[in-house]
């Protein structure tokens, strides 16, 4: 077996085309768009690269055929926020063989061992949590918009190599028609009569300011956890842009305390539902026409949670469940298309969102594992710790 590095533009377009060997039987894979993974390997378009390095490799089998792929990559960030550095490897893909995924392991190891770390996370994104992140291990489902699908084997090549889970991310699933129940509906009633409350989804008028109150609140209720740094006014506003396409006003939302942000709820139309399963990976003109139509035909039927937060001044006082009450009340009338959410990453770590999505009738519908495996085998080793 051989490991090459991709450092070619034909090599680029052969680490993602070798990844379809592994879908051809499954009904329920979806191509991402070549774009967006490419998009990730670019120092022009992915900012982690100014405070970070990232490197991809191909393995080839002794016939010359691609077997496996794999990236490896780390930022100041991952360096500075955890006691011991760690980096990630991630975009991984190989043959049910272990001997071919240790050296992809062994390789990615090798390289971040080189520059210091002392430890790697993977599967995971060198970039934001909310896209490729964690090995799908349950809810072997279709996939949201840059979310992990792969196939059942890869845990067993994960966990025999030595990796062993940091943590759970659960994607929780209720329909978006059932009632709340009535006992938290009326403790968000008493939140929503205080006069100090207020709740506004966003207008496309003013992404400007919804981006720094995200940013506000998103630096208080994250930033503070381990391996997760601040985001700056630039990086709050590239976020919001990026959603312009498919935002849908209604479903992102924030809370106000006396006008102050406290919170926000940000979901928006599921993009693989909505047009991405239709392009076989390719974002051509054809597809942007066809997104359209689908859009104005109202055709994604899937609320996707891309990210909860409240600060903590107000946290443990039924916020939560009052920016989804005040919400509901338009996402469940007639004319809107969704029929599901899905609330994509809630960590294991997190009791506290955990019995958020549970209070409102959502149940566990995918389950990811973000594993960590120590450099020094002899370190003892600890999962994330509880919020």
């Amino acid at each position: 077996m051989k490991i090459i590095e991709v450092n070619t533009q034909k090599l680029a377009k052969d680490f993602i085309e070798m990844a379809l060997q592994f879908y051809k039987e499954d009904a329920n894979y979806i191509r991402p768009i070549d774009a967006d993974i490419d998009e990730v390997f670019d120092p022009q378009k992915n900012n982690s690269f100014q405070q970070g390095e990232c490197i991809r490799w191909l393995l080839q089998n002794g016939s010359g055929k691609y077997i496996g792929r794999i990236a490896a990559f780390y930022t100041r960030e991952t360096i500075d926020n955890y006691d011991q550095p760690t980096g990630g490897c991630g975009f991984f893909e190989c043959i049910n063989d272990s001997k071919a995924a240790s050296l992809l392991f062994d390789t990615a190891k090798d390289w971040l061992s080189s520059r210091g770390l002392e430890a790697m996370d993977g599967p995971i994104n060198f970039g934001e949590r909310h896209k490729w992140w964690g090995l799908l291990v349950a809810g072997f489902h279709k996939p949201c918009y840059t979310c992990n699908y792969n196939p059942a084997y890869y845990k067993s090549l994960f966990e025999s190599y030595g990796f062993e889970i940091y943590y759970k991310q659960y994607t929780y699933w209720r329909e978006v028609k059932q009632t709340l129940d009535t006992r938290y509906a009326d403790r968000a009633k008493n939140i929503l009569s205080n006069k100090g409350y207020t709740f506004e989804h966003v207008k496309k008028s003013k992404l400007e300011k919804a981006a720094q109150d995200f940013r506000a609140v998103y630096n208080k209720a994250w930033a503070k956890h381990a391996g997760i740094g601040e985001i700056s006014e630039i990086q709050a506003k590239e976020l919001l842009n990026s959603m312009r396409p498919i935002l849908d006003p209604k479903l992102i939302w924030f809370a106000y305390y006396k006008n102050e942000p406290v919170g926000f709820w940000i979901s928006i139309p599921d993009l693989n539902q909505l047009i991405v399963e239709y392009l076989n990976g390719k974002l051509t003109w054809w597809g942007k026409l066809l997104f359209v139509w689908r859009k104005l035909a109202k055709q994604s039927k899937t609320m996707f949670g891309v990210i909860f937060g409240v600060i903590p001044e107000h946290q443990r006082k039924g916020l939560e469940i009052a920016l989804i009450v005040e919400s509901a009340k338009l996402v469940q009338q007639k004319d809107m298309p969704y029929k599901e959410l899905q609330m994509n990453w809630i960590g294991d770590f997190n009791p506290k969102m955990m019995r958020v999505a549970e209070q409102i009738g959502a149940e566990v519908y995918k389950t990811h594992c973000t594993y960590r495996y120590l450099f020094d085998r002899d370190v003892k080793f600890e999962r994330y710790p509880i919020l």
